[in-house]
């Protein structure tokens, strides 16, 4: 086992980090238990979820309530010493996540600034921490959580220690100090808020939220000294060498992301630091961030495009136009679904950022917020950063002109406010786009468009099918140049598919006629109103199989609600979902169905197993700092949260690899060791030899088969990986090889010994154990 880093090297720049989920059933001391197994897995961090105080039950911690804390139902304080004690003891460091945007306020007794601005109002000490627009409402924040209006009728106030609190329910909210006396109602007419009918939220709510979630409040991170009270534990931890690296939760929201990071950079002495962006493909990160890139969504898609066969895209989008009716615009698709988010539960926002332009001259109230709802939809990207991204607000200016001629006057208008930097109308518009782009996009449009699910993952495309390998070196090579050190990840807490569901669905591009006979019956044996719907649960089903029942009742329903095309989870349609239901029982219940599906899953599993080992090796091996999301370091075959969020079977991943370091080769079957082997493999090189990932070189391949091949040199090592596993599986290898240097090559996740000559290395000996590769001169 190689030897513990030292504390300047975990100061350093990670070589492998493995994020861990930590909540109350999954505690901190949990988390320090791990740490061997970690350093035998071969990271040099561990990267855990935000551990701040955050609302009672919360399985995520995004919540954050209180920023002078370490969640004590996670462990506490004395918890999080114990991990790092433990990390440490083990070579290892330390990541955490940090949540600047936005505050948990479900339960307003648990968030101390947050009741202290709701019973003191714009005098309140921490009115400046948070996003609110005072004057519209009348100086009270609107508290959407009502049932109806008429439910102000039912509040109580009710006498503790500490001073009358108003109840309605179980929700609790203080009263101001003078104010309690009187009936319930007089009291709340008192308050500095106002608690309104939950359906409000959509168009009259006066503060910033997370995206349309009403318990996670905006905060206001570019004020000085708000940065400073939510940042100073986590800066008391980094300086103290608790904390290595940081990654930082949705900077889009922020109102200046790049002051926030020259200000972080600043105050933590230059830790390495990744954020939760994502870019579109073809988007760069301004180069002006103080960071070392993103958290991955960017390197998952072009990890996933290079292994989906450009070739299957008509017969998958021929089923698609079958099960739709008509061919699908997806553009117009994205615009439509953007256009509900603005016009719906974004309304508020939209309202909002009307007010702060105010009325402009000669231009009619009702175009101003139609033009502002047409660009916000038709935004190309999540935000611009003006002056950076400035072209995307004009070319979306000069777009919506061209297709809507009758807004002309209020964009002529617009534009010239909606560009002036540093403005509060023009950082507005830009903190509102990026939530637009996710509802209307991740948990709209992908949801709605089944064509192929793998392309419907967080920070790709589902209209681009596929890339070529010259476009995969393309791209990687532009990574090595410009952000060598961001993070790649194949999984993470967010993405829609784990990777291991995507790599088997991306066999579905290969075999299109097979899926599209398949689907046909089920569809027609168990139809579902919604058939685009239906097309997307079968695929989900097929990818994630074998699972329970309640994962996949869980993961329909949920699908279902997010399309919101035949129920949503404001207006569920009972009927449907009955429907949508005996159809996910149909797969277990229904003899033909489940053993059609068994079949299938039968077929496509194996040529699933390879891709799976190909984009693990290419996402470990790329350039970047490669993480594993816990579990995936075996077969996980997730789908979207919470599903992707179940405990790990650690004491089996132990075992499996005390095995591997035995010398034993697996064979690559359902137990998943051979994942395992990559991992480990990759993961300790990278550690124990930096100096061989320093470069990128693509490395050609030649012969019947080269098609099928992704191979490059990194500086020291050269991974090599199948692709279009089921094509191959008709011609094989034949006469394929590499164009490696002369000599003898060693694998070392086989161990063996191979030969490169004035013909190059033969692809069938190197690849016939195992579908990948990680070759060194020997």
């Amino acid at each position: 086992m190689s030897e513990p880093l030292s504390e300047q090297r975990r100061r350093d720049v990670p070589t492998g980090t493995y994020r861990l989920q930590v909540t109350a059933d999954a505690t901190l001391d949990d988390a320090a238990s791990l740490a061997g197994y970690l350093a035998d897995l071969g990271v040099s961090h561990a990267y855990a979820s935000p551990l701040l105080r955050s609302a009672s039950g919360s399985t995520h911690g995004y919540d954050t309530v209180d920023h002078a804390h370490i969640d004590e139902s996670r462990g506490g304080q004395a918890g999080f010493d114990r991990l790092v004690a433990a990390l440490h003891e083990h070579g290892l460091g330390l990541v955490l996540d940090l949540v600047p945007n936005h505050m948990g306020i479900a339960d307003p007794a648990e968030a101390p600034w947050w009741w202290d601005v709701l019973q003191h109002g714009r005098d309140s000490a921490h009115a400046a921490a948070f996003d609110v627009d005072w004057d519209f409402g009348g100086g009270r924040v609107r508290i959407p959580v009502l049932g109806s209006a008429d439910d102000v009728e039912k509040l109580e106030v009710v006498a503790t220690p500490d001073g009358p609190e108003l109840r309605y329910y179980d929700n609790r909210f203080p009263v101001a100090p003078g104010t309690g006396d009187g009936s319930p109602q007089e009291v709340h007419d008192r308050q500095h808020y106002e608690l309104v009918d939950w359906r409000r939220a959509d168009r009259d709510l006066n503060y910033r939220r997370f995206f349309a979630i009403n318990t996670l409040a905006g905060m206001r991170a570019e004020d000085p000294a708000v940065f400073e009270a939510t940042h100073r534990l986590v800066l008391q931890l980094v300086a103290a060498g608790a904390v290595d690296g940081l990654r930082i939760d949705h900077p889009d929201g922020l109102a200046d992301p790049k002051g926030y990071l020259d200000r972080l950079a600043e105050a933590s002495g230059g830790r390495w630091t990744v954020v939760e962006k994502i870019l579109e493909p073809g988007e760069e990160l301004p180069e002006s961030w103080r960071t070392a890139g993103t958290t991955g969504y960017d390197a998952l898609a072009e990890v996933d495009d290079v292994l989906v066969d450009p070739a299957g895209e008509a017969a998958l989008s021929a089923l698609d136009t079958e099960l739709s009716g008509a061919p699908v615009d997806y553009a117009r698709l994205v615009h439509d679904c953007k256009r509900e988010v603005t016009d719906g539960i974004l309304g508020s926002e939209v309202a909002r950022l009307v007010r702060v332009i105010g009325e402009l001259p000669g231009i009619p109230p009702e175009q101003q917020t139609e033009a502002l709802a047409e660009l916000l939809a038709s935004f190309p990207v999540y935000r611009t950063y003006l002056p950076d991204g400035r072209e995307h607000l004009d070319a979306t200016v000069a777009a919506v002109r061209e297709r809507r001629p009758d807004l002309t006057a209020a964009l002529d208008a617009l534009h010239p406010v909606l560009s002036q930097a540093g403005t509060e109308a023009a950082t507005r518009f830009e903190q509102t786009s990026g939530p637009v782009m996710a509802k209307g996009v991740e948990d709209s449009a992908y949801y709605r468009w089944a064509r192929f699910v793998v392309l419907n993952e967080v920070g790709g495309d589902p209209a681009r099918f596929g890339s070529t390998v010259p476009e995969f070196h393309e791209a990687q090579q532009r990574r090595a140049d410009r952000k060598p050190r961001s993070m790649t990840t194949l999984s993470t807490h967010d993405t829609k598919r784990s990777e291991d569901t995507r790599a088997r669905l991306a066999v579905l591009a290969e075999l299109g006629a097979e899926w599209a006979d398949l689907v046909r019956g089920l569809v027609t044996r168990h139809p579902l109103p919604d058939r685009p719907l239906a097309h997307l649960v079968w695929q989900n089903l097929v990818g994630a199989w074998p699972l329970s029942r309640e994962r996949a009742h869980g993961y329909a329903e949920k699908a279902a609600r997010e399309a919101g095309t035949s129920t949503t989870w404001t207006d569920v349609d009972e009927e449907f979902e009955t429907a949508l239901h005996a159809m996910v029982d149909a797969a277990y219940d229904d003899e033909r169905t489940h053993a059609e599906i068994e079949r299938f899953v039968a077929r496509i599993a194996p040529f699933g197993r390879s891709n799976s080992l190909a984009q693990k090796l290419l996402q470990l091996t790329m350039p970047g700092v490669p993480d594993v999301y816990q579990g995936t370091e075996l077969w996980d075959h997730s789908l979207v949260d919470p599903d992707n969020r179940r405990p790990v079977d650690y004491e089996a991943r132990r075992r499996l690899l005390a095995r591997l370091d035995e010398g034993w080769v697996p064979p690559v079957d359902d137990e998943g060791a051979a994942k395992l082997l990559v991992v480990s493999r990759v993961l300790r090189a990278r550690r124990e030899h930096p100096e061989w990932f320093d470069g990128y070189a693509p490395v050609t391949a030649t012969g019947v088969a080269a098609d099928h091949v992704v191979a490059f040199d990194r500086g020291g090592v050269v991974p090599v990986a199948t692709r279009l596993p089921v094509g191959l599986s008709i011609a094989g290898w034949a006469d394929t090889a590499l164009r490696l240097p002369t000599g003898a090559w060693r694998d070392l996740l086989t161990g063996g010994r191979f030969v490169s000559d004035a013909e190059g290395l033969p692809v069938a000996g190197l690849l016939e154990r195992l579908p990948v590769a990680l070759l060194v001169r020997d």
